[in-house]
């Protein structure tokens, strides 16, 4: 079941973790839920950017929620948008309890942006447990995989955290996202 929450009066009630995903306007959180899922159409895709304009919640199985933030950097957002955006995103990941794990999405086939940094660094200070998952893996060649999560680590300074790449196109690398995931749900 899927919520569509813009404040916390809306938030769902109860103590389900939650896994939050963040990430740039089109990385690709939506179709990162639905591969994870195994559906097609629970998250609504799309290839506009800025779509997701509200924080969705995905209630799996009565086990946790995946909460799909807004994106982030997204040039044709009025700058209102912008900020509103912005303080529904601050506002949930400062001040809710349930967060069980950030799961920070970049794009596997480029260096991570200046939103990107800021966002990276806005995580590691809310102390909360995270991965980075490097999304697009099944646009690079298989061969090239791991030197581009390893450049993504060395931009970001990644030392300790867990990165894993990741296709929602090929459906590949899920295994390693669950089982991270798992580790925090169970």
């Amino acid at each position: 079941m899927k919520y569509l929450l813009y404040g916390p009066k809306q938030y769902p009630k109860g103590n389900l973790p939650e896994i939050v995903l963040v990430g740039k306007s089109n990385v690709g959180k939506s179709s990162f839920i639905n591969t994870m899922l195994n559906r097609k159409s629970l998250a609504r895709t799309s290839n506009t950017p800025g779509k997701t304009r509200q924080i969705n919640f995905y209630n799996i199985d009565d086990r946790f929620y995946f909460v799909d933030l807004p994106g982030y950097g997204f040039s044709k957002m009025s700058k209102q948008e912008k900020v509103t955006s912005g303080r529904y995103i601050e506002e949930y990941l400062e001040k809710r309890q349930n967060i069980a794990l950030i799961v920070h999405l970049l794009d596997i086939r480029h260096n991570p942006t200046e939103d990107d940094r800021f966002m990276y660094d806005y995580i590691l200070r809310t102390n909360l447990p995270f991965i980075v998952v490097t999304n697009k893996a099944d646009k690079i060649a298989v061969t090239k995989v791991e030197s581009e999560v390893e450049k993504i680590k060395e931009i970001l300074g990644i030392s300790y955290s867990t990165i894993l790449p990741f296709s929602a196109t090929r459906k590949i690398y899920t295994d390693r996202v669950w089982e991270e995931i798992d580790h925090i749900v169970l």
